[in-house]
Parts: structure tokens; C-alpha cells; sequence
């Protein structure tokens, strides 16, 4: 299994994001089955939807800051890169 996470690192400078976010959030993945030594490239997708979350006006909102994208066969052996959302 190929899984993709996001963790919110911070929120613009200067302000606060506006609520609680989870330290970790699974946001795809994907089972797939090799055979031992085989490679195959897997293509998981992140869409705007994908930062989105429950303002406390319960608006759907995304909010510009630093995201750090995860992915990887298990929660403990994950690459990372940083995505900055700018307003």
C-alpha cells in the first residue's frame, strides 16, 4: 500500500491558523501488489480540496501557510517534500 498525508507545519507569518488541525492527515492511497524486486510507478493526487477543512463558521476553507506532504509504504518509512499556499 502507497500512502499520502499531509501535516500543517505553519500558517503564514504573523497569524494563527484559525482552528486545531490533526498532526497528521491521510489524504490517498493505494494497494497495489508486487512481485518481489519489482518496481512500478504510483500516481496519487492532491487537489485544492485536499488543504480544505471546517472553518468554525463551518465554511470549507483553505488557508495559506506551509504543508508538508508525505508518502510512503508505512507511517514510519515516509518521504517529504513542503508545499507553501500563498494567499
Amino acid at each position: 500500500m502507497i500512502a499520502l498525508s499531509l501535516r500543517g507545519r505553519r500558517a503564514s507569518p504573523g497569524k494563527a491558523g484559525s482552528v486545531t488541525r490533526p498532526v497528521k492527515e491521510l489524504k490517498a492511497f493505494r494497494r497495489i501488489t508486487l512481485a518481489p524486486g519489482e518496481k512500478r510507478t504510483v500516481t496519487l493526487t492532491l487537489t485544492p480540496r485536499s488543504f480544505a477543512f471546517w472553518d468554525l463558521q463551518m465554511r470549507r476553507v483553505v488557508e495559506p501557510g506551509e504543508f508538508e506532504i508525505m508518502a510512503g509504504s508505512n507511517s514510519q518509512d515516509l518521504r517529504a517534500t513542503t508545499l507553501t499556499i500563498v494567499p
